[in-house]
């Protein structure tokens, strides 16, 4: 059974079933934001949902069984509980009531897709390495920008008091000017009165638009890196416990046999003793079948 069911859960046709399930389930879940169709269809969709959610459950336990004895193991993965969280969820007669909760829950079944795919848990992986040394660096963009926001209420707050009035509206233009978005506007609304702005603007858009962004691209891919070395680690780990496991069914099944054997023979042995009753034994006469079966015991 378990067997069965680690197949079916590890085959390709599987995954996909489950992926046009989770596409399914977003579709459904667009079309109720439209109030013609919600109003026309939304019994049809509601019971699209209940469809969707049982596809789901049933592909939980599958999965739980798939580990056989041990069905704890299922949980070992936070992908996994995340998955359970959000379907055992909506079964909870509390949280079916409130459409609110009960519609983030089916928002949730969407993200279910990054579960699905060890390519996309690989990319999330990796962003989540990366968040400490990129929130590192968010501070000292952070930095930069208040640096540079004070020069610029300095050298422009009465020229352009619009974006550079005071130290708030300094850093909201330098941020859109990080964005690359607009900032030829920006510098061109002082650089008539300060020739010498371009200088400001163009290192600004160096270090922060071009040094620092490129400094988060190697930060990521650093940490795409580190997680593919941790999951080929992982995954030796996991192939050398599956084969100890193996070889110790392996050992307990050739004791086990040597056990049967050595019983057979103790059969055989007391079924001959006991036409006699006896041996012979350096101190005397015993009673044979009574030490064959303390031996036995």
């Amino acid at each position: 059974m378990a067997a069965t069911c680690k197949r079916v859960a590890d085959s390709s046709r599987f995954q996909l079933f489950i992926l046009g399930v989770i596409l399914a389930n977003a579709v459904v879940l667009g079309l109720e934001t439209y109030d013609s169709i919600d109003r026309d269809y939304g019994g049809a969709l509601e019971a699209l949902n209940d469809v969707f959610l049982g596809i789901f459950v049933v592909e939980i336990v599958i999965r739980i069984a798939a580990h056989g004895s041990r069905p704890q193991d299922y949980f070992k993965s936070g992908w996994n509980v995340f998955d359970f969280v959000v379907i055992g969820g909506a079964l909870l007669p509390g949280l079916r009531q409130n459409a609110t909760v009960l519609r983030l829950l089916r928002l949730l079944r969407i993200v279910r897709v990054v579960s699905i795919f060890p390519d996309l848990r690989f990319l999330i992986r990796g962003m989540a390495t990366s968040l400490p040394p990129i929130g590192s660096m968010a501070m000292l963009t952070s930095l930069l920008i208040y640096i540079y926001g004070i020069l610029g209420w300095i050298f422009f707050a009465d020229t352009e008091p619009e974006h550079w009035g005071d130290i708030g509206e300094a850093m909201l233009s330098l941020f859109i000017v990080l964005t690359l978005e607009s900032w030829p506007e920006i510098m061109g609304a002082v650089i008539d009165v300060h020739p010498w702005a371009w200088i400001y603007f163009v290192s600004y858009v160096l270090i922060a638009s071009f040094l620092l962004i490129n400094m988060v691209i190697a930060i990521l891919i650093n940490s795409l890196e580190e997680v593919r070395a941790m999951e080929a680690i992982d995954e030796r780990l996991n192939r050398r416990r599956d084969e100890r496991e193996a070889e110790g069914e392996m050992d307990g099944q050739a004791a086990a046999e040597r056990l049967a054997r050595i019983r057979e023979a103790l059969d055989e042995l007391e079924e001959e003793l006991h036409l006699d009753g006896h041996i012979d034994t350096p101190k005397g006469k015993r009673d044979s079948p009574r030490m064959i079966r303390r031996f036995r015991g």
